[in-house]
C-alpha cells in the first residue's frame, strides 16, 4: 500500500512540471494500466514484479490525473485576460488575516457575490486599499466582515528568474483568481461585522486573538513571534527577527511547527486520559486511551486551524491521525505507514503543496527523524539520541536547502539545541495558555528576549551562513542518497563512501567567461533596472530595483539570483540616480554581498551612502578596464551637480561596456535632457544592445537619439501591466524602425545577454522554462 501511495503521489510531482495541461485523450491508457489489477498474486517474483508494477504505474496516473482535474479547475477561475484594468463591483468576506503597513492594508476576500453585470464569478482574489493621500480617516477591514468594493484586477502575474520565488504558483495553490486594489469611488461598505459562516468565525477569533496579543504587549519586541506561535500569522514577525532566525536555522519553529502540534496534541491527550479514568462511568463506555486518543486529534486538528492550516500542521495532524486509528484499533503502530499516509493526505486535499519549500522541508525532517530513530537494535542514551537527530536532520536537509535557498545554516544545530526546549517546551505552552490568562504573554515574550538576543548575536557570525551557487537536479539526488548511505545503522560497511556523493553538491562546475568577453543578465525585477555584468575576474550591478512597504527587490530578487549565479562579492555597484525602481534594493545588496566601491547619481546627503564603500558621484569621461573589457561612463557631465534645476533622471549614471564592435549602452531614467548632451558629446554612441531609458517612457528614447545609436537589440525593463504604461507604442515603434528585435522583461523574464567571439547572444528565460499556471509571453 505504501508503494501505491507514494506512486500517487509522485504522479501528482510530475503534473506540476508540465508547461501545459495534458489533453484528456491519454485517460485511455488508464484502462491499461488497471489491467495490472486484474493479475493474480503468484508465487513467481516475474509474475509478482510485474503485477506490482502495474499498480503503481496505474496509481502514478491516477495522481497525475487527479492533479490535472484539480489545476483545471483550479485556472478555469482565475481572471480572463478582457477583464484585467476593468472595474469589478464585488460582495465577499475577508477570510484572512489583514495585513497593514505604511501605505495601506492587504488582505483576500472570498467573493460571494459579483454584482457587475457579465463580469466573472471569482471565488478569491487579493486587493490592497491605499490610505487616502489627503489624511482623511477610512474604515480598516477587520477579518469575518462582509464587506462590498469596487475593484480593478489584473491576472497572477510575477517576476521570472531563475530560482526565484514564483508568485504564480503560490497564488495558485491559494485559489486565487486575481489581484489589484480598491477603488475609492464609490466608497467601499461594510455590510456586515460578522459574516455568518465558519471560515469567518475563524478568521475573527484569529483576528481579536491577535488584536489581544498586540493590546497586552504593546510594543514589545517578540510579540510578533508570540502571535505566530498562536495563530500562524508569520507575517507578524519584524523583518530583521525572521532574518536572525533564518540565518540560524530555527524559523522552523518560530511558525506552526508538528513539533509545536504534537506537543499539544500529547498534552491534551494526556489530560484528558488522566481525568477520564477518574470518571468510571465514562470509562465503562470508552476506555480512557481511546478518549486520550480523540482529544489528543481534536486538539491538533482545533491548534491546525487556528494556526491557518499549514503544510507542517497538515502533516502532523494525519500523522497523528494514522497513528490514532492504529491505537484504537489496538495495531502496532508503523510511524513510515503513518507519514505515508500524511503526504499522500496532504497533496490529496492540495495537489500544489509539492511546489512549496515547507512540504519539502517538513516531509523531509520528519523522514530523517524516522530514519534515525525507528527500527535500531541498539537505541543511543537520551542525550546522544538528541544530537545524532540534530546532526541528521541538519546534514539531510542540507541538499533541499542549497537547491531552494543556496544557502544552509552552520550554528543550526547549535542554536536548535538551546531554541528546541525554550519555544516548544517553554514559550508555546506559555503561548497558548496566554489565550486564557493574558497575564502569561508577558513571560513567554521575556523569555522569547533573552533567546532571540543570543540568536540574533549568533545570526551576526561570519561563518553563521554558508552559500554555495544553486546545484542541479541531479547534484541534489546523489547528496540525498549520499546522506541515507551515511545515516545507516552501525555495521553496514563503507558508510563513510556515502560523502563521496556530496562532492558535486559542494563543488557544483561553474559557467566561466572567456578574457575578451563579458555577460549582461536584466533581471525581472518588475517595474525597475537591475543588470549583472560579468567579465572573466570581475562582477558589477547596474541598478538595484525597487524597495516596497516590507521588503525589496535586493532581498527578494537580486542577492538570491546572485548567490545562485555563483556570485558570492561585487567589484562594484552602479546606482543611476535617486529613484525608488533603480536605488531601493541597494541597502540589502550591500548587507549581503560584499562589494568594493559605489559609483552613483545620488544626492551627497543620501541616507543610502551611509554604509556604502568607497561612494563617488558619476560622470563622464570615468572608465575602467576589467578582463579586457571597457567600461565608460558616458554622462552626466561633472558639473551637473552644481546645477540646482536639474531632473533626478537627467542625474542618471550612463554606463557603455565594450568589446571590440560589440557593445551594450545603459542609459537609467535620462529623459530628453540627457539623451541630448549624450549627442552633443562627440562620444561614440552605437551599441549593439541599447536598454531604453527611463523603461521606454515618452520622456525618453528622442527618434535621434534611436537613430544615432542604431543597436541591434532593444532591451525594456518594465513591469506587467505597469501603472505608467511603458513602453510607449511610439516608442517600441522607433526602435522597430531601425529594425532592432525588442526584449521585455515582463514578457521575457530575466533576459541574458553573450557578448563573446562568437557574436551577441541573446534568451530570455520565461518562454523556455515554461509551467502551466504561468501567464503566456505577449
Amino acid at each position: 500500500m505504501r508503494i501505491a501511495l507514494i506512486a500517487f503521489c509522485l504522479g501528482v510531482w510530475l503534473l506540476q512540471q508540465q508547461a501545459a495541461l495534458p489533453s484528456a485523450r491519454w485517460l485511455w491508457l488508464l484502462p491499461l494500466l488497471s489491467a495490472g489489477l486484474l493479475v493474480p498474486r503468484s508465487s513467481s517474483l516475474f509474475t509478482e514484479t510485474v503485477r506490482r508494477l502495474g499498480i503503481a504505474l496505474l496509481c502514478a496516473a491516477l495522481g497525475f490525473a487527479w492533479a490535472a482535474w484539480r489545476a483545471d479547475l483550479r485556472l478555469a477561475d482565475r481572471l480572463p485576460d478582457h477583464w484585467q484594468g476593468i472595474d469589478i463591483i464585488v460582495i465577499g468576506v475577508i477570510n484572512d488575516l489583514p495585513q497593514s503597513n505604511s501605505r495601506g492594508e492587504r488582505f483576500m476576500l472570498d467573493v460571494e457575490r459579483v454584482i457587475t453585470s457579465n463580469a466573472p464569478n471569482l471565488k478569491r482574489i487579493q486587493l490592497t486599499r491605499y490610505w487616502p493621500r489627503k489624511g482623511e480617516r477610512i474604515s480598516t477591514v477587520r477579518a469575518g466582515e462582509r464587506w462590498q468594493f469596487t475593484v480593478r484586477l489584473k491576472r497572477p502575474y510575477g517576476t521570472h528568474n531563475p530560482h526565484g520565488f514564483d508568485l504564480e504558483a503560490w497564488m495558485l495553490e491559494r485559489g486565487i483568481a486575481g489581484s489589484g486594489y480598491v477603488r475609492d469611488t464609490p466608497q467601499p461598505q461594510r455590510i456586515d461585522t460578522e459574516a455568518a459562516s465558519p471560515a469567518a468565525w475563524v478568521a475573527a477569533t484569529r483576528a481579536g486573538i491577535r488584536e489581544r496579543i498586540v493590546s497586552t504587549l504593546g510594543d514589545a519586541p517578540y510579540a510578533g513571534v508570540i502571535a505566530a506561535l498562536v495563530i500562524g500569522d508569520q507575517r507578524s514577525i519584524p523583518h530583521d527577527q525572521w532574518r536572525a532566525f533564518t540565518r540560524t536555522g530555527v524559523n522552523h519553529l518560530l511558525s506552526i511547527s508538528g513539533l509545536h502540534v504534537t506537543m499539544i496534541a500529547a498534552l491534551a491527550g494526556w489530560m484528558v486520559a488522566f481525568g477520564w479514568r477518574r470518571w468510571p462511568r465514562a470509562a465503562e463506555r470508552l476506555p480512557a486511551r481511546q478518549a486520550g486518543l480523540l482529544a489528543a486529534v481534536l486538539a491538533a486538528c482545533a491548534y491546525a486551524v487556528l494556526a491557518g492550516f499549514q503544510v507542517p500542521a497538515q502533516r502532523t495532524l494525519f500523522m497523528l491521525a494514522v497513528l490514532a486509528l492504529a491505537f484504537w484499533g489496538r495495531r502496532e503502530p508503523r510511524p513510515f505507514s503513518a507519514l505515508v499516509w500524511a503526504l499522500f493526505a496532504v497533496l490529496l486535499i492540495d495537489p500544489w503543496a509539492v511546489l512549496s519549500a515547507g512540504f519539502w522541508l517538513s516531509f523531509g525532517a520528519m523522514a530523517v527523524i524516522l530514519w534515525v530513530t525507528f527500527g535500531r537494535v541498539a537505541m543511543p542514551d537520551k542525550l546522544r539520541g538528541w544530537v545524532t537527530v540534530q546532526a541528521a536532520v541538519t546534514l539531510a536537509l542540507a541538499p533541499a536547502l542549497l537547491l531552494l535557498f543556496q544557502q544552509v545554516s552552520i550554528v543550526s544545530p547549535l542554536a536548535n539545541a538551546v531554541a528546541i526546549p525554550a519555544v516548544s517546551w517553554l514559550v508555546t505552552p506559555l503561548a497558548l495558555l496566554g489565550v486564557v490568562v493574558p497575564s502569561l504573554w508577558y513571560v513567554a515574550a521575556w523569555i522569547m528576549d533573552w533567546l532571540g538576543q543570543g540568536l540574533v548575536w549568533a545570526s551576526t557570525l561570519s561563518w553563521a551562513v554558508a552559500a554555495r551557487p544553486a546545484p542541479d537536479g541531479w547534484a541534489t539526488l546523489l547528496a540525498v542518497v549520499g546522506t541515507v548511505w551515511l545515516l545507516l545503522p552501525r555495521g553496514f560497511p563503507l558508510r563513510v563512501l556515502g560523502a563521496l556523493l556530496w562532492l558535486p553538491i559542494v563543488f557544483p562546475p561553474l559557467s566561466t567567461i572567456a578574457p575578451n568577453s563579458f555577460q549582461a543578465d536584466v533581471i525581472d525585477v518588475g517595474q525597475g533596472t537591475a543588470i549583472v555584468i560579468r567579465t572573466a575576474n570581475h562582477v558589477l550591478l547596474y541598478d538595484t530595483g525597487a524597495a516596497f512597504a516590507d521588503s525589496d527587490s535586493g532581498e527578494r530578487i537580486i542577492v538570491p539570483y546572485l548567490r545562485a549565479s555563483g556570485v558570492g562579492e561585487l567589484s562594484g555597484i552602479v546606482v543611476s540616480h535617486d529613484d525608488n525602481d533603480h536605488s531601493g534594493g541597494l541597502q540589502s545588496v550591500l548587507r549581503d554581498i560584499p562589494t568594493g566601491w559605489l559609483l552613483h547619481g545620488l544626492p551627497a546627503t543620501s541616507p543610502l551612502l551611509v554604509s556604502a564603500p568607497q561612494p563617488r558621484h558619476c560622470y563622464r569621461g570615468q572608465q575602467w578596464q576589467w578582463d579586457g573589457v571597457h567600461f565608460e561612463i558616458l554622462n552626466p557631465p561633472a558639473k551637473a551637480y552644481a546645477e540646482s534645476g536639474r531632473r533626478d533622471n537627467d542625474f542618471s549614471c550612463v554606463l557603455k561596456v565594450s568589446r571590440g564592435k560589440q557593445s551594450l549602452l545603459i542609459t537609467g531614467d535620462a529623459e530628453r535632457r540627457g539623451e541630448l548632451e549624450l549627442m552633443e558629446s562627440g562620444a561614440n554612441l552605437f551599441a549593439t544592445v541599447l536598454v531604453a531609458g527611463h523603461h521606454g517612457s515618452r520622456t525618453s528614447s528622442l527618434a535621434e537619439f534611436i537613430e544615432q545609436v542604431r543597436p541591434s537589440v532593444g532591451v525594456f525593463t518594465v513591469g506587467y501591466r505597469n501603472r505608467f504604461n511603458h513602453p510607449h507604442p511610439q516608442v517600441v515603434a522607433r526602435y522597430r524602425e531601425v529594425n532592432a528585435r525588442i526584449l521585455r522583461s515582463d514578457t521575457g523574464g530575466l533576459i541574458k545577454l553573450s557578448f563573446g567571439e562568437a557574436g551577441i547572444t541573446a534568451s530570455e528565460y520565461h518562454p523556455s522554462h515554461r509551467r502551466y499556471w504561468r501567464g503566456k509571453t505577449l
